[in-house]
This record gives C-alpha cells, structure tokens and sequence, in this order.
C-alpha cells in the first residue's frame, strides 16, 4: 500500500486479548474469567437476499471484535468499550431487553436478554469489548459484537453446549438475529451471524436462509492469484434508519401478492415480475430474482475453481444494487468505477448499502495501484479519503483466551 493510504489493521488473537483485558482490569478492577473474539464479514455476492429466502456467500474476516467477559453472581450487567466514554453503562438484564436499550448497548447487552428470554440461565456480568472491525463500514461489526457475547455467555452460563457444534450454533445465530431486530431495532436477516459463528477458515460460507442450511466453499484467492480489496468508503452505514426495513417490507409486500412465503420460492420469476403491478415492489423483486441466479452462477465458478471469471457478476450485482434496489451512494458508485477504471476483474458495493464498502476482485499484487486509483478518484471528489483492507478467509467466533 502506498503510504498516503490508510489500511485497517487486524490485531492478532493477543493483541486482541491485550485490549480487551486491559480495558476489563482498568474499568472493573479484576480479571476476566475468559475473552471470546469473533470476526466481521463480508460477502462476496449475494445482498440482501438473506430475509429473501435467498442464497449469500460470507466470508469471515481476519478483523474481530475482542470481548473479556466475567461472571456475576446477581442480575446486574456492567458494559464498557473501547469506543466508549470511559465510564461503563450499568443496568439489569431487564434493561437489555426491547425498547430500554439503545445504541451499542443494545448489539452487546441484546443478545443476554434473547437468550434468558430463551431459557437459557443467564445471569449478571461484566464486559469489556475492543474490536478492530471498523464501524460503519459495512462489514458486520454489530454481529461481530453480538456472536461475541453469545459465545462468552454461552460458555460461561451454559457449559458451552451451544458453541461446541453447528446446530448449536446455529442457534446462537438466530438469537444475535432476534437481539438486532428486537432489541437494536435494525430489521436485518441472518446472513452476518451465521458468517461470524459457522464459517471456516479459507472457506465462503454458502448460506440458503430457507432453511438456515450452510455449505462451506473453499475460497483460496492466493492460488488463483486473486485478491479481494475491500474499500471503506467512510460514508456513513446506518441500518436503522428506515431505509432497510423500507426495502424488506416492500420484498415482503411482494411476496404476499406473489402468494410464497420469501421471495426466492418463485418458480417463475418473469411471469411474477409480470403479475406485480406497483413499480416499487418490481424493481425491489427484480433484484432479488437477478441476485439469486448470480449466486448461483458465482458458486458454480468458484467451485470449478474459475474464481477469476465472477467479476462479471460482481458488475452486474452492484448495477442491480444501484439501480433495482436503490441501496448504493455517490461514493460506492466511484468506488467501484475507480476500482474497475484500474484494471479490477470486477467490482461491487457489499453489505446493507447506503454507505459502508466496496469489494474489488484484483490480481495478486495490484492491490496498491487498484486502492491509489479509488483514492484518487476519491479525492477528484471531495469525498473523505477511504480506508481499505485485504480480505482472506478467516476463522468463525471462539473462546480465545
């Protein structure tokens, strides 16, 4: 990377162990009895198709959210981190739950209250949490936090019976998914908890959010000579500001008029395209009909071991992103345009959309000049200089220290 360029750092499992129970010794005067870590994501094709009953294709990053976790003996929760004020937020497990918790609260107490909701016997802790996945970029910080938590409190009030396989797992997912929705508010699917709990390292993680079922794909850029750069493009990523809840019920409209359940069921997706009659909901439907067989197309490639022909259908995933689903940006949209401009097999927006990143296919080796030319094109603008990392296929959530 040229030195005018800001790359993301990921910390090491002990540089993130450091953080963490330096930041739980400063705040709460002991030792934690563990640190959990567990990663962002991000996904390689496939948006917004996880509350569509559609496929996605996640992969873990090497970026982790880092949380030093202790035990309670009543029903108080202390919370700090390393983004906060310094002072901790106190409150019961009854304050976690929806409607009393708000911000980055929420995404880190939420998950205890679903789970006690569940049945599970959770009781009081402390926590501190650091993290490395960047904010707002679109790489699934919050469900970093969420898997985080679950993993520690699972471990720690539940023996680790859930952590310790996949439909355990499985249903710790579910329970961060019902901690964003209910708790934080943000209407998001399953995709980014399932990407945190149930990858493997140098695997994509082919989920079908039918049925919740998962595939790992192997993912090995460097022998196809093939990197992923992802581009923080530092324009504000909010999910709970109406704009996605706003595209999912108009999915789920659809859906209803379509008579299915989601709608990837659709057998026929031009004949449903023709049945629908309000302009939103067509366009909204096109998208997830087009992305679905993209998906397909790219699974189809990758495990051929063709990874270096998907660029096309990264193009065609951002213009559908952009032009359907209208969940793109001034800064996304010349982010990928730089990105392909400067020799990019392809290029798209990833994540929920309005702001956040950018994922550009490049050669191995290209990853300078490709970033320079995004930065530049950003600078032509006026936009915020982006960040960017290099993305690789990193491992699920776990116990850590």
């Amino acid at each position: 990377m040229s030195n005018h360029l800001s790359l993301l750092p990921a910390w090491d499992d002990a540089e993130g162990v450091r953080r963490a129970s330096e930041l739980f010794l400063a705040t709460y005067g002991g030792r934690p009895d563990g640190v959990w870590a567990a990663p962002g994501r991000v996904n390689l094709i496939g948006e917004h198709l996880d509350y569509n009953g559609g496929f996605s294709l996640p992969f873990a990053l090497p970026h982790r959210t880092f949380v030093a976790l202790a035990r309670r003996d009543d029903e108080f929760v202390r919370l700090v981190s390393d983004l906060g004020a310094g002072e901790p937020w106190t409150g019961s497990l009854d304050d976690l739950g929806p409607g009393r918790a708000a911000g980055w609260i929420a995404y880190a107490g939420g998950p205890a209250w679903v789970l006690r909701d569940e049945g599970l016997p959770v009781g009081g802790f402390d926590a501190a949490i650091a993290s490395c996945v960047p904010l707002g970029a679109g790489l699934s910080s919050s469900a970093a936090l969420e898997t985080a938590v679950a993993l520690a409190l699972d471990e720690l009030f539940h023996d680790g019976t859930l952590g310790a396989d996949d439909a355990g797992r499985t249903r710790l997912a579910a329970a961060c998914v019902r901690a964003e929705n209910e708790v934080a508010g943000a209407a998001t699917g399953g995709m980014d908890q399932a990407a945190a709990l149930r990858t493997t390292a140098g695997h994509a993680l082919l989920i079908d959010s039918h049925d919740a079922s998962v595939r790992q794909v192997p993912l090995d850029l460097d022998a196809a000579g093939l990197a992923v750069l992802v581009i923080d493009t530092r324009a504000p990523h909010a999910l709970a500001d109406g704009q996605y809840a706003s595209r999912r019920a108009a999915c789920e409209r659809a859906a209803a008029r379509l008579a299915v359940r989601t709608l990837c069921e659709v057998a026929d997706p031009e004949a449903a395209l023709a049945r629908l009659d309000d302009p939103e909901e067509v366009r909204r439907a096109r998208h997830v009909f087009t992305e679905q067989e993209r998906v397909r197309r790219v699974i189809d490639l990758v495990s051929a071991s063709r990874l270096s022909e998907i660029g096309p259908d990264l193009d065609g995933s951002h213009a559908s992103l952009a032009g359907d689903y209208e969940v793109s940006c001034r800064e996304l949209d010349v982010a990928v345009s730089a990105a392909r401009d400067a020799g990019a097999r392809g290029a798209r927006m990833t994540g929920g959309g309005f702001g956040g990143s950018a994922i550009a296919l490049v050669e191995r080796g290209a990853e300078s000049r490709v970033a320079d030319a995004v930065a530049s094109a950003f600078a032509e603008h006026g936009f915020n200089p982006p960040a960017f990392l290099v993305a690789r296929a990193s491992a699920p959530g776990g116990r850590v220290a």
